[in-house]
């Protein structure tokens, strides 16, 4: 299985990147994927990353990107949740990119159904 090494200690990963341990994840880690995406962390990344990982410890799922600008805009702000603000600070989409950060399991579309699992 992939793995990243941070700090001296080796995290398994999907063949994606993201991590496979929820709990393991950890500031150290989320700026080495972060540095990884090319992804310069501000406040603003900090504040999306704190609230993803609190939505996936409440409903044990990782939001797809219309629960995301939903859950922000009525938790955060409307502003913060309006997909420009959310792509701004995620660009390789805020699903995607913020929840691989965040420590969350990979979103997984099943094609054949047209829904999200």
């Amino acid at each position: 299985m992939p793995a990243i090494d941070v700090n001296d200690k080796t995290y398994e990963t999907d063949k994606e990147g993201y991590l496979v341990n929820f709990d393991a994840w950890n500031m150290d880690i989320a700026k080495f994927i972060a540095h990884a995406e090319e992804l310069e962390m501000t406040d603003n990344h900090w504040e999306i990353i704190k609230f993803l990982r609190a939505y996936y410890k409440q409903h044990q799922s990782t939001p797809n990107i219309r629960e995301l600008t939903q859950a922000v805009s009525e938790e955060l702000s409307e502003e913060k949740g309006k997909s420009p603000y959310l792509y701004d600070l995620f660009p390789s989409g805020p699903a995607e990119q913020g929840c691989k950060i965040a420590g969350l399991p990979k979103l997984f579309v099943d094609p054949n159904a047209h829904t999200v699992i």
